[in-house]
């Protein structure tokens, strides 16, 4: 029974979202529940778990050099915090993509390319996050999709 009512939870929240176009952007909270790199988290909401790919941020992959010094600063002040992401309803994989800040408004983007384990990605953040980049920042090599 909980089985079916998660999944057809998540059915009406793919719903939503799915419709949900660049003019009406989709706005959510949520404990964050983990990490899978430093672009991309997993908080659970009231809608379910949803997977969230850090708009306009590109961060090292789990094999890529920084990529696991990445993962482990994005779970040390967030692992269990309260995060709201407005998504733009864009989805790519399995991820919704969406800005996310913390309780104080810090945005999430901004802090972990300003900790140094990622980079504005231009294509997507329209440099939105460029002031953010540090010298260690751009020690990573940006990705191909970003340029």
């Amino acid at each position: 029974m909980l089985k079916s009512l998660t999944s057809a939870a998540l059915l009406a929240m793919i719903c939503v979202l799915s419709a949900t176009s660049h003019a009406q952007a989709t706005t959510l909270s949520g404990k964050l529940v983990h990490v899978r790199d430093a672009d991309t988290i997993e908080i659970a909401t009231s809608r379910g778990r949803i997977a969230v790919r850090l708009n306009g941020v590109d961060a090292p992959e789990l094999n890529e050099r920084g990529g696991q010094a990445g993962k482990r600063w994005m779970q040390n002040p967030y692992s269990n915090a309260t995060i709201t992401c407005e998504f733009n309803g864009e989805k790519t994989y399995d991820r919704w993509v969406g800005v996310c800040w913390d309780k104080d408004g810090l945005d999430l983007g901004a802090a972990v390319i300003a900790a140094g384990h990622a980079r504005d990605c231009p294509r997507y953040s329209g440099g939105r996050y460029r002031k953010f980049e540090t010298p260690e920042s751009r020690k990573h090599q940006q990705h191909n999709y970003c340029k």
